[in-house]
Parts: structure tokens; C-alpha cells; sequence
């Protein structure tokens, strides 16, 4: 998922041009949509590429948080968006209802729902993360996000952008990691995830100039993943060569 923060009608060509292949869908972040110009174009360009366009959770709050569902439902509506985002990252909603909004809204549209906090003083257990997640799937999220917010210094982080190992690590024990998207806007988070599930890891908010960068993290392209796809017996082929110059340096 990269994460569209307002670039241009112009912009977006190019992006299409040149990452389109590599991108899955895309995020206009949290309340970007409302002053973005030229948003129908926009949105067209990316169906167009294939690429699946949403409004992101934030935007869903601010509706929210003002008791005007319905009036979100009818903007979604209005662009023709068939993927919506539910979070309660910034305000608090009692989670069966979220959960009944998700069930709600995964009748019309496949929603994604988002798991965590943007404040980075409001812990929650890994027990909370499971159940949340579990139930949200339940209701009838495709995915569940892994909230990390455009820093990647909260939820799934910690302050200084290293990954929560323990926490993940508890999540992933009960939940299919195919069904979580994990926010990873920083390379060493990416390549962190690479290395733990595999290439075809879910990732996003990522950064429109890093697409193809990243794919190349993926397809050990780069040196941060070289050694992750290369033959399994790799390793034991060069201590056999290391071996034989060792040989070969002793008998001269």
C-alpha cells in the first residue's frame, strides 16, 4: 500500500508510469482527499492502473467523531470507492461497535480495518492486539492493519522505529500474518519484515519514491536482503570454494 499524501494530477501519472506494476492499492492519507485537487482524476488514474484507492482511517474519524456516518458512506459513494478503511486510532470507539461497523460496511465494500493507537502513550496488551484483530476479522475485515502511522515510531514500534518483536511475535502466534498489512515506512522496517515472513509480506505506507526500492528489497535486489533469495545451499557452496583457495594458498 503506498501512502498518497497529496501529490499531483501530474505526479500521479508518473508514479503510475513508473511503480504502477508494483503497487496493490493505495491510501490517500487522513484527511488529504478533502483539499486535494483534481481527486475524481486522480482516483480514475488508479483504477485505471489497476491499483485500488481508499480515503484513509483518519477521514473516517473526523466523520465519525461528528455523528455523521452516513454523510462518509455518501462521500465514499460519490468516487465510487469500493475499499473503505475503519480505525480508532485518534478517538475512541467501543470496539463491538466498531466491530458492527466493520460487519456493516463489508456488506457493500471490502474494508480494511486498522488495530492500534497514533498516541505512542497508550499501550495495549498483545492479548488486546489478538482479540482485536481476531474479532475485526470475524466481522468481515479483508485485512487488519498494524498501526506504525507514516513515523513508524508507534503501535507495532518502538520510539526509536526498531520493530516491537515481542508483541508481533504474539500476535503472529494467533493471527495468519496474510491477514495483517503492517505499516512500515522506514527501510530497516521493511527489510525486517522481509526477513520474517518472506518477500510477499503486506507493507504500507509506503512512500511513493520508495516503491521500487522496496521491490528490490523484496527480490534481494539489494544488499539489505541479498543473502534472502539465494539458493538454499548457497552458503555451503562458498565455505567449499573459501576452502579449496585456502587449499590451494597452503600447497603454494
Amino acid at each position: 500500500m503506498m501512502m498518497d499524501k497529496g501529490l499531483s494530477l501530474r505526479e500521479t501519472e508518473n508514479f503510475i508510469e513508473a511503480n504502477g506494476h508494483l503497487t496493490d492499492v493505495i491510501k490517500f492519507g487522513f484527511g488529504t482527499s478533502i483539499v486535494t485537487k483534481h481527486l475524481e482524476e486522480k482516483i480514475k488514474l488508479y483504477k485505471e492502473a489497476n491499483i485500488r484507492p481508499y480515503f484513509g482511517g483518519t477521514l473516517f474519524e473526523i466523520f465519525y467523531a461528528r455523528g455523521m456516518y452516513d454523510e462518509y458512506i455518501r462521500f465514499i459513494d460519490k468516487y465510487k470507492l469500493d475499499l473503505a478503511e475503519i480505525s480508532d486510532g485518534s478517538i475512541i470507539i467501543d470496539h463491538d461497535e466498531k466491530c458492527e461497523l466493520i460487519h456493516k460496511m463489508s456488506k457493500d465494500r471490502t474494508v480494511l480495518s486498522e488495530v492500534g493507537s497514533k498516541d505512542s502513550g497508550i499501550i495495549i496488551s498483545p492479548a488486546k492486539w489478538i482479540k482485536m484483530m481476531s474479532t475485526e476479522l470475524e466481522a468481515g475485515s479483508w485485512k487488519v492493519i498494524a498501526e506504525g502511522r507514516e513515523s513508524g515510531t508507534v503501535g507495532i514500534f518502538r520510539p526509536n522505529g526498531t520493530a516491537h518483536t515481542f508483541l508481533i511475535n504474539k500476535i503472529i502466534a494467533k493471527i495468519n500474518p496474510n491477514d495483517i498489512m503492517w505499516e512500515a515506512p522506514i527501510k530497516n522496517q521493511q527489510v525486517w519484515f522481509i526477513k520474517l515472513f518472506g518477500a510477499n509480506v503486506n507493507l504500507g505506507n509506503i512512500a511513493p519514491n520508495e516503491m521500487i526500492p522496496l521491490e528490490c528489497l523484496r527480490l534481494g535486489l539489494r544488499g539489505d536482503t541479498f543473502f534472502e533469495s539465494l539458493p538454499a545451499d548457497y552458503a555451503e557452496r562458498l565455505k567449499q570454494v573459501v576452502d579449496e583457495e585456502e587449499v590451494e594458498e597452503t600447497e603454494d
